[in-house]
């Protein structure tokens, strides 16, 4: 994707949001134990959600996170994404990268330690076989009932939320609000015109964040300003577009919880829903590829001028061959030993991600945005 020089920000506002995104040099040490210099660069991350499945995208930051060459100057999340995002954010203003890592553990652990007490748990028969489902669970099959026959007004009129309780017990949003070492971007769906509408972290709320998790079979609609408010998912899952003119560096990383392609047609009536989700989710990501790949055409056809737009180089992070296998319903589980298990995925992923991936920053895309269209539309 590229931008027009004449729509950024002014030079003073593009400088990196971190120190170490600066071209400065780092000693590493090779395979055969040499040391050489490594430049620390800078990237932008995208965080999809998809429930508990966003415990992948903790391991996928704690790898970064954890990796002295990689600096993140903003986060766009949505839903799970966005709840990553925030708490990341709080971590980092009171220790830096080792406060973000420990309060992402933090606020996973709470959310498992929450769920103990929730009647939607794995069968006995799901757990002496180790499926991560809940499919046999009478919990979750009369709460997937209920959501079919009435909504969340009906079921619960109170609006009732443990996780708004737990986000606030996790997050100061003060703190948050004041973090100038990195930019956070959270999108939620405008229920009235169906539009993404971006929160910025330097007016960020609890409710902005919940608004951007709120799945409309599950809670009442999120009220900002009068405005009602779901899941940020319909709309931007996540939403790229806001890195194109308000960051310095060009590379975004997309951290992709729901599968672009599941092969065959479903057959039960959840797997066609879930799938049904997963499109509906991926399809705002989708049109952004799209349009990156459309404009980087432009410049590889000489029709726009490199030096007159800002070339923008797509990364994705994902696991499909070990999360395809986990249906819609393992994203309301929540136990410690399902979510560390998601989290050993991310941190596994990440790190053959950087590996392969970490001296194309600056330089190139490593996905094939083109591939993926290719022969839908005849091009």
């Amino acid at each position: 994707m590229a931008v027009s020089k004449s729509q950024r920000r002014p030079a003073s506002a593009k400088k990196p949001a971190i120190a170490g995104d600066k071209t400065s040099l780092a000693p590493a040490s090779g395979a055969s134990g040499a040391t050489f210099k490594r430049k620390v660069k800078s990237l932008n991350l995208a965080l999809q959600g998809g429930g508990s499945h966003g415990a992948f995208t903790w391991g996928v930051l704690d790898r970064i996170l954890e990796d002295p060459y990689i600096e993140i100057e903003a986060l766009s999340g949505t839903s799970a994404g966005a709840l990553n995002a925030v708490v990341l954010a709080h971590g980092f203003m009171k220790d830096g990268k080792n406060g973000a890592r420990a309060a992402l553990r933090d606020f996973w652990r709470a959310v498992s330690e929450a769920a103990k007490i929730s009647p939607i748990q794995r069968s006995m028969w799901d757990i002496l076989v180790g499926n991560w489902n809940l499919d046999q669970s009478p919990g979750y099959l009369w709460m997937d009932m209920l959501n079919r026959f009435a909504s969340p007004y009906e079921l619960n009129p109170f609006d009732i939320n443990p996780l708004r309780d737990l986000l606030n017990d996790h997050v100061d949003f003060e703190l948050v609000r004041s973090c100038n070492k990195l930019k956070v971007l959270i999108s939620a769906t405008n229920v009235e015109t169906g539009r993404v509408r971006i929160f910025d972290r330097t007016k960020l709320t609890s409710e902005m964040v919940m608004a951007s998790a709120c799945l409309p079979f599950m809670f009442q609609a999120v009220e900002i300003d009068g405005v009602p408010y779901w899941d940020g998912g319909y709309a931007g899952n996540p939403a790229l577009f806001p890195f194109f003119n308000n960051c310095s560096s060009p590379d975004i990383v997309v951290v992709q919880i729901n599968p672009i392609i599941r092969k065959g047609a479903p057959k039960t009536a959840r797997d066609i829903l879930n799938r049904v989700n997963e499109i509906t989710f991926n399809n705002s990501l989708l049109k952004e590829f799209r349009a990156i790949d459309f404009v980087s055409r432009l410049i590889d056809d000489g029709l726009l001028n490199e030096d007159d737009y800002k070339r923008i180089y797509v990364h994705v992070i994902s696991a499909d061959e070990a999360l395809l296998p986990l249906g819609a319903s393992s994203k309301v589980n929540a136990e410690w030993a399902f979510l560390e298990h998601l989290f050993e995925i991310g941190r596994d992923t990440a790190e053959q991600w950087v590996a392969g991936c970490y001296d194309h920053l600056g330089k190139k895309s490593t996905v094939d945005t083109r591939e993926m269209f290719h022969g839908e539309d005849g091009s």
